[in-house]
Formats: C-alpha cells, sequence, structure tokens
C-alpha cells in the first residue's frame, strides 16, 4: 500500500499544492487527473522520491521514502516501473538493448536469460519482432510500448504512467489502454496514471484523485465520480470530449 499523508509542495513562492493525503491499495490503478499545471506529474516524482516535499510523507509497506538512506533509496525504486510521457527511450541503441536496459544495470543474469526476457516483454506489448529496429524506426505508439516493456522488465510491484496516450490516435489510444489494464492483471501491478484522457480513466481506473486549486479536490471511485456533484470535478470531466454519465 502507498500512503500519502499532508504532503505540500512549492517550488520557491509557488505552491503547488498543499496538505495532500490518500491511499493507494495494492492491485489498484489510480488516475490522477487535473488542468494542465495542476502539479500532477510533480505528485507522480514523490511516489519514488524522484521529488522531496515541503512536508509530509510517503509511506510504502509502512516506510516512509523521503527516510531512506542512498542504498535503501535505490532498492526502493527498484519497485518501481515509469512509463515517460514521450517514452525516454535511448536513440544510440536498439529496441532490445533499451529493454534490456535495466537487466544489464540492475542484475547479474546471463545473457541468455536478459535475451528470454526481453523476447517475452517484446511479445506481452504486441511487438515480437521489433528486437532489431533502431528506436527512429518506431511509431509515436511502438515507443509507448516498448518503453512499457522496459518498465516492467524488472517485474515491479508499481508503475508509473505520465500521460500514456498523450499524442496518439483514437485506435493507438485504446490498444495502450487495454495494455495497461492487461500489465495489472498479469502482474497483479499497482497503477498509478497521469492523464488528461478521460476516456482513458474510465477505461484503465479503479479509483480517480483530482487536483485542483493547489489541493486534492476530491478523491473516489470510478462510480463515485459518475455520479459526483463536486462543482470542479463536474466542470473538468464533462469538458472532456468525453461525457461521464452514471
Amino acid at each position: 500500500m502507498i500512503e500519502i499523508n499532508n504532503l505540500t509542495k512549492s517550488f520557491g513562492k509557488n505552491l503547488i499544492w498543499k496538505d495532500v493525503s490518500f491511499q493507494i491499495e495494492d492491485g489498484e490503478t489510480l488516475a490522477v487527473i487535473g488542468k494542465s499545471g495542476c502539479g500532477k506529474s510533480v505528485l507522480l516524482k514523490h511516489l519514488n522520491a524522484l521529488l522531496y516535499p515541503d512536508s509530509g510523507e510517503v509511506v510504502i509497506d509502512g516506510q516512509c521514502v523521503f527516510d531512506l538512506n542512498y542504498s535503501e533509496l535505490r532498492l526502493m525504486r527498484q519497485r518501481f516501473g515509469i512509463l515517460f510521457q514521450g517514452g525516454a527511450l535511448f536513440d544510440s541503441i536498439n529496441t532490445f538493448e533499451n529493454i534490456a536496459f535495466p537487466l544489464r544495470y540492475f542484475t547479474n543474469k546471463t545473457e541468455g536469460e536478459i535475451k528470454k526476457d526481453v523476447e517475452e516483454a517484446l511479445e506481452m506489448v504486441n511487438l515480437k519482432e521489433a528486437g532489431n529496429k533502431a528506436t527512429s524506426e518506431l511509431s509515436g505508439g511502438m515507443r509507448k510500448r516498448v518503453g512499457l516493456a522496459r518498465a516492467i522488465i524488472l517485474k515491479p510491484d508499481y508503475l508509473l504512467y505520465d500521460e500514456p496516450t498523450s499524442g496518439l490516435d483514437p485506435q493507438t489510444s485504446e490498444e495502450i489502454n487495454e495494455l495497461i489494464v492487461n500489465m495489472a492483471d498479469s502482474f497483479d501491478l499497482t497503477s498509478i496514471v497521469i492523464t488528461h484522457d478521460m476516456h482513458s480513466v474510465l477505461s484503465i481506473a479503479e479509483k480517480v484523485a483530482f487536483l485542483d486549486s493547489q489541493k486534492l479536490s476530491w478523491f473516489g471511485s470510478i462510480d463515485e465520480m459518475k455520479k459526483s456533484e463536486h462543482p470542479p470535478l463536474v466542470e473538468f470531466t464533462t469538458a472532456s470530449e468525453y461525457k461521464i454519465k452514471a
């Protein structure tokens, strides 16, 4: 379980949000939504201590991540996979080596074991024949899928997605949504998804955290969101192309 307790973050005099608190249950998929600039990605980076707060804590399995020393923090971060918005692939190496990189850096696996793991990951994201492709040959959707294969290669407990469908056409977005659901089910992952795409929210999430006006404005289940009369949430969701209906 991830517990976020009274988290406050500012950059200089610019308050991002104050006193954010909620829990993410094991195996749950949470969507974090809100207007651009509300601090969704900033919140994501606190979960594995890529950023530190002004006050508050993130507790994973009873341990505050901000209290960990360097060695403990490295081990904790290996429990997280991250799919970055642009894929964040290394353009100097091919698809296979991009996915293999965490295995080479964090494990002592043999080349045979690495080959087997990478091929299995590629198959899971429907890119079985793409291992030898240069990253420059990949479409936007393929880059996202390679990034996802790399994110799961260490079999993490938590998977963080930063705008996974951003810039993709509707069909490719739907393919990514299906992969997010499949990954959560296959690995019993806890997934946290930053998105503006309300169709994705409805397709993949069980819980929703809505950031607005420098705070956690609303938190609840998908069914509760559909029925909510919370004015800022209703305004945000109904502004989407996809109308939220009970």
